[in-house]
């Protein structure tokens, strides 16, 4: 049996019509860069997300940078991260100018450490960004409780975690802004690049509307320096048609982590991912952790499973940051995760299964292994 990691085709086949009926009437309007179907999925991903504006643009990273450009947050400030996130949550800070301070994770959420926040902040810290982590919201309520202590706002990365709940609040909906990729392997993924701003702040959706649009409020008038950042009128057709489909999606992969759950639960050589009391977990990724991590992956190839690993190198060990200075046994959490996180196949589209041969040739590796 043939498990890949990710199957977009599958999901294509079930949209197709659909998609292409949409897909059509951008061509017939030819309303291609922002526009009508743009402004149409912005109000529903602004409904669904339970905030009052929703911002297109290019992808996840121009949406965190121009949230971090519009509080003005630039060179000599601190931005405090994680540092087990895909490059693009740093990035997004150097590019403000900014340096972005990490602080280590929850062993069991693998999100941000609430107490590591507060003894990171410094005089220079202008802004925090906790990471909803593999379908998962980090601990939003001490996170907030902290960082309004010391006047500070919250900008959710919330690129892994589309219609992920905390406490019956939705990803995106807590801090000043929420950030969203829309990168295609995502649980609303487009077939491009897209991202986007949510945000019940009007200054702010105002400031993002402009630095989309190169600064300008009306064509041709530029206010503020901005950039080349708007969301495809394609990708808004797109986006509009798969967020229908959205929450059923999340719940089928919640059915898959569940059965992945009952099946390797007496397992004693891994490490299941929590679901954390306050969180409603969407599964963009079912990570599990395990010794000899390397080896399993390639035994699983062998048997015709493709595995994935987030993230093999933390940032702050990432040849990119070397210029930080932060040496390894600094994060031990996230630097023992990176070594042993083990991400499997994950995706709404499969089948019990194809869920019950990975966990029985993952059984079989394992007890090789030992």
């Amino acid at each position: 049996m043939n498990v890949p990691f990710l199957d977009l085709k599958a999901q294509y086949c079930v949209l197709h019509d659909e998609i292409g009926a949409a897909v059509q009437r951008v061509f017939e309007s030819a309303a291609f860069a922002g526009g009508p179907f743009v402004a149409k999925f912005e109000e529903e991903f602004a409904a669904f997300c339970g905030t009052r504006y929703a911002l297109g643009v290019g992808n996840g990273t121009d949406a965190l940078w121009l949230v971090m450009l519009a509080h003005g947050i630039g060179p000599g400030d601190e931005v405090i991260t994680v540092p087990n996130t895909f490059i693009a949550t740093a990035e997004a800070i150097s590019f403000c100018g900014a340096t972005p301070v990490f602080v280590d994770v929850d062993d069991r959420t693998c999100t941000m450490d609430p107490e590591g926040l507060r003894k990171a902040i410094t005089s220079r810290t202008k802004a925090v960004i906790p990471v909803h982590l593999y379908g998962q919201t980090a601990d939003m309520d001490p996170i907030a409780m902290i960082a309004c202590e010391y006047g500070l706002p919250v900008i959710e990365d919330a690129c892994q975690a589309h219609g992920a709940q905390y406490k019956g609040r939705m990803a995106g909906s807590m801090g000043v802004a929420g950030c969203f990729s829309f990168y295609p392997g995502k649980n609303l993924g487009a077939y491009g690049e897209a991202g986007a701003v949510v945000t019940n702040d009007p200054d702010l959706a105002g400031k993002i509307r402009m630095l989309r649009e190169h600064g300008q409020p009306k064509k041709y008038y530029h206010s503020v320096i901005g950039w080349n950042a708007r969301m495809d009128g394609i990708q808004g057709a797109i986006l509009s048609v798969k967020l229908k489909y959205l929450s059923v999606a999340n719940e089928a992969r919640r059915a898959h982590a569940q059965l992945y759950h009952d099946m390797l639960s007496e397992v004693g050589q891994v490490v299941l991912p929590v679901e954390a009391p306050y969180a409603k977990h969407v599964y963009h990724i079912y990570a599990i952790r395990a010794k000899k991590r390397d080896e399993l992956i390639a035994r699983l190839a062998s048997k015709d499973i493709a595995c994935g690993v987030h993230y093999p190198v933390p940032l702050h060990l990432q040849e990119a940051y070397a210029s930080l200075g932060i040496p390894r046994g600094t994060f031990k959490v996230t630097e023992a995760m990176t070594e042993e996180s083990l991400s499997l196949p994950m995706f709404p589209e499969l089948t019990n299964e194809q869920v019950m041969y990975v966990c029985d040739e993952l059984k079989s590796g394992l007890a090789a292994l030992e």
